[in-house]
């Protein structure tokens, strides 16, 4: 980690190398009987393979399977039946004994893959990349939110909720824009991660890398027969984007603990591991199958002390780093969603309410854009001056996509080019909230409901 000092004050800049697999980095600390295990599978499932493929395949220095398979020749596991001219063309495979014993390694796991890392060393590499040693800047978010249309006094708050480590907490009224504000705080991420394929623990294999979370980034290739000593990086960590977590009203007790795969026989990381060293959304807080009260209670000394304890099925507890941004979009308060000793642990409680009538006019225009309408201003001020005030509704940035697509929906059945209208316009307020007929006139005012939400 590099730590310059400037004008303005200390700065924190971490550059992580990539994760050396010249000298022996922790795989050591792996039993060799784990090791060997994890050959025969892959000898079971490869049938013959060179010394260049198995190193690839287990992520481990040429030296270190070297070892493991002179220990195995001399156990009668493998055997060589064929020698070329090279020094690295030298094929192995397994002789009848190993066949056996692969059968029993499979039983006990059926994890084919690379080497894993230790829990200490997974422990060490997310506190050096940790989020944290990145701070958020006022030009940083801005870009982060690009069009988004958003009250600028907000700015502040997330920016400093997100330096703080702390959870987020945005509650406001269903409409307002919570989840799409979550979902454009994600691109303040930037930088690369190493992420294990998978950790060993007391005998057993949790997996960790998920391709459908963890985006990888391309590395150099190492020559395909190269058997240096000296290879680019670790095998058994993948570069990766920051990773984001998004979860919703699936969300059980059960998916936050080790989840035991009976028939591989090996664990896959709860999703708040996956987000380690990133973001984790909880959307629409409130409508999981778990009450918020569950829920926060589950991760009370996880926000409190970032470690989280996690079971095996033989009644162990193991602490694993619980380095993750968690943001919480909710339609309760924060009164309504728990007592004082939770409400402390979510950190930053950020109100999300309706728009300005100038950022709700903005909203309208990109809606416009987005369905293919020219924007019209005297259905615009119609929408804006007459009808939510009529029907006392909030000026809500979820209504103006809603409302206009539906025209074009109508203008494609007819066979006609979409436009605004004031009378189509009311047509589609109809359809998106199912009312019959026109209150009456009322007075044209601002939105009481706008202004309140904005103070």
């Amino acid at each position: 980690m590099q730590h310059d000092q400037t004008a303005s004050g200390s700065v924190i800049r971490l550059t992580l190398a990539a994760p050396s697999r010249g000298d022996d980095n922790g795989v050591s600390s792996l039993p060799n009987t784990f090791l060997v295990e994890l050959l025969l599978r892959h000898f079971s499932r490869m049938g013959e393979l060179h010394l260049f493929e198995i190193s690839q395949r287990l992520g481990l220095n040429a030296a270190r399977i070297e070892t493991l398979l002179t220990h195995m020749r001399t156990l009668r596991l493998i055997e060589v039946p064929r020698r070329g001219a090279m020094e690295g063309d030298v094929s192995y495979a397994l002789t009848e004994s190993g066949h056996e014993q692969a059968k029993i390694a499979f039983e006990k796991c059926h994890y084919v893959g690379p080497a894993p890392v230790t829990l200490a060393e997974y422990g060490s590499m997310v506190r050096d990349q940790s989020r944290r040693l990145h701070p958020t800047t006022a030009r940083r978010l801005k870009d982060a939110m690009g069009n988004l249309v958003i009250d600028e006094a907000l700015l502040p708050s997330l920016g400093s909720a997100l330096n703080s480590g702390q959870a987020i907490y945005l509650y406001g009224p269903s409409g307002s824009g919570k989840t799409y504000l979550a979902q454009h705080l994600v691109k303040i991420l930037h930088g690369h991660i190493w992420v294990p394929h998978a950790v060993y623990v007391d005998g057993e294999v949790i997996q960790v890398f998920d391709p459908l979370v963890h985006r990888a980034v391309e590395e150099s290739v190492v020559a395909e027969r190269s058997l240096s000593r000296e290879a680019a990086h670790d095998g058994r960590w993948v570069r990766t984007e920051r990773p984001v977590v998004i979860t919703g009203g699936e969300l059980t007790l059960q998916m936050l603990e080790l989840e035991f795969d009976k028939l591989r026989r090996l664990y896959v990381a709860p999703p708040q591991m996956k987000a380690n060293n990133g973001i984790l959304v909880v959307d629409d807080l409130g409508r999981q199958r778990i009450s918020p009260r569950e829920l926060l209670n589950r991760w009370i000394v996880p926000l409190d002390r970032h470690v989280d304890y996690l079971g095996l099925h033989t009644g162990s507890k193991i602490e694993v780093p619980f380095d993750v941004t968690v943001i919480f979009s909710s339609n309760l308060t924060p009164d309504e969603l728990t007592d004082a000793a939770f409400s402390r642990r979510l950190g930053y409680k950020i109100p999300i309410g309706a728009l300005s009538r100038d950022g709700y006019r903005e909203v309208i225009a990109q809606a416009c854009r987005r369905v293919g309408v020219a924007f019209d201003t005297e259905a615009v001020d119609f929408m804006i001056d007459r009808l939510h005030p009529s029907y006392e509704q909030a000026y809500l940035p979820c209504i103006p996509y809603d409302v206009i697509s539906k025209i074009r929906d109508r203008s494609f059945y007819l066979g006609l080019t979409p436009r605004l209208t004031p009378a189509l316009i009311e047509w589609a307020w109809k359809m998106y909230f199912g009312v019959d007929e026109r209150p009456p006139r009322q007075p044209v005012r601002g939105n009481a409901g706008t202004e309140e939400s904005n103070k």
